[in-house]
C-alpha cells in the first residue's frame, strides 16, 4: 500500500463542508430524553480472572429503549479512589472479550469500562450483547453499515451511539470513578463512537467527558470514504447503493445524522487523534475532515507508513503520555 490519499499538506488544512441536518440537535436530544426515560439500573458483578492488582466487575446496564448492555469495570486495587475513568469503545466486529483483555489503562491507574458493542463480536473478539431491533424489514448489506439505513430512527448506529452516552452515565454511578475525570476513546469504530459521544457530550451529557481520544477513527465523512476506497466497512454503504439505485439520497440524508464530523463541530473537551496516512479502511482525509472540524483543543499523531493499524502500541505511549498531561 501506498500513499493514494490528499498530500499530507492538504489534509492539514481540509476542511469539508459539513452536511448536517437541520434538526440534527433535536434529533440527538430526542432521542436520548427516550432512551433516559427507561432507569440505567447499571449491575457491577465481581468477577475473578486472577488478577492481583486489579478489581474486574461483570457490568450491564441499559442503553437505547432499555435494552440491556454488557460491558466491563476494571479498578485498580491498590491505589486511592475515586479514579479518573478511561470508557473505551470497540472496532467493528469486535466484543467486549475478556478483563484480561483490557490492562493498559488499569495498570497506569486508570478505572476502565468497556462498552460491548450491540450485535457484533464474531469477527476477531467475543461479544455477549445482542442488537434486538427490527430495521422495519428493510433491506440491507450484510454487516452494519446499512442495518435500517433507509431512516435515521431506525438505524443501527442510532442505538450504539446511544448505548455509548449511557456507558458513560454508567461509569459515573460506580463510586471508584472521578466525576471530573472521564475519557472517552476506542480505535476505528470505537474511535468513531467516542467522537460521537464526545460531540453529544456539552449539551446532552452535562459536559462530563474530561478529555477525548480518537484512534484512526470511523463513521466519519461517510460520502467521501465510499468514493475513494473499496474496502470493507465502507463498502457495505458502497454495495448498498448499487442496488438500491433510488435510495442514495435516502441514505446520505441518514447517515448525516451520524457523521463524525458533525459531533466533532460540537466538541469541547480536549482531545488527541491519531491518523494512518497509507489507512484505506478510514481514509487519511476523511480522519482530518473530523479533525479540523473538531471545535476543542486537539492534537494529532500522525502514522506516515501505516495502514489501519495505526501507531498501536507507539500509540498508545502517546495516549498515556496526553492524558498524564491533563
Amino acid at each position: 500500500m501506498a500513499l493514494f490519499d490528499k498530500p499530507l499538506e492538504e489534509l492539514k488544512t481540509y476542511l469539508p463542508a459539513r452536511e448536517e441536518p437541520a434538526d440534527f440537535d433535536a434529533f440527538w436530544a430526542g432521542t436520548l430524553a427516550d432512551a433516559r426515560q427507561f432507569p440505567l439500573t447499571p449491575t457491577f458483578a465481581p468477577v475473578d480472572v486472577g488478577l492481583q492488582t486489579i478489581d474486574a466487575f461483570d457490568v450491564t446496564y441499559s442503553g437505547y429503549a432499555g435494552q440491556r448492555i454488557k460491558g466491563w469495570l476494571l479498578v485498580p486495587r491498590h491505589l486511592p479512589q475515586p479514579r479518573p475513568v478511561v470508557v473505551t469503545y470497540i472496532g467493528y466486529g469486535g466484543g467486549r472479550g475478556f478483563p484480561t483483555d483490557w490492562l493498559l489503562w488499569p495498570s497506569a491507574g486508570y478505572a476502565q469500562l468497556v462498552m460491548d458493542t450491540r450485535g457484533q463480536g464474531s469477527a476477531w473478539q467475543r461479544g455477549d450483547t445482542p442488537d434486538p431491533e427490527t430495521d422495519g424489514g428493510n433491506p440491507q448489506f450484510p454487516g452494519f453499515m446499512t442495518r435500517g439505513v433507509l431512516s435515521p430512527q431506525t438505524y443501527y448506529y442510532r442505538r450504539v451511539f446511544t448505548d455509548a452516552v449511557r456507558a458513560v452515565e454508567t461509569a459515573l454511578s460506580h463510586p471508584a470513578v472521578d466525576h471530573s475525570r472521564v475519557i472517552v476513546t476506542g480505535g476505528s469504530q470505537g474511535g468513531g463512537i467516542a467522537l460521537a459521544v464526545a460531540g453529544l457530550a456539552p449539551a446532552l451529557l452535562d459536559n462530563a467527558v474530561a478529555v477525548a481520544m480518537p484512534d484512526v477513527p470511523f463513521l466519519c465523512h461517510y460520502r467521501r470514504a465510499t468514493e475513494i476506497v473499496d474496502t470493507h466497512p465502507y463498502q457495505e454503504i458502497v454495495r448498498f447503493c448499487k442496488v438500491q439505485r433510488d435510495k442514495i439520497d435516502t441514505v446520505f440524508n441518514t447517515l448525516a445524522y451520524f457523521d463524525g464530523i458533525n459531533f466533532a463541530a460540537r466538541a469541547q473537551a480536549p482531545a488527541l487523534f491519531s491518523v494512518a496516512l497509507m489507512d484505506d479502511i478510514c481514509p487519511p482525509s476523511t480522519v482530518f475532515a473530523a479533525y479540523n472540524h473538531y471545535a476543542g483543543p486537539k492534537e494529532i499523531r500522525i502514522w506516515p507508513y501505516n495502514q489501519h493499524e495505526g501507531g498501536q502500541s507507539y500509540q498508545a505511549v502517546e495516549q498515556v503520555r496526553y492524558l498524564a498531561q491533563h
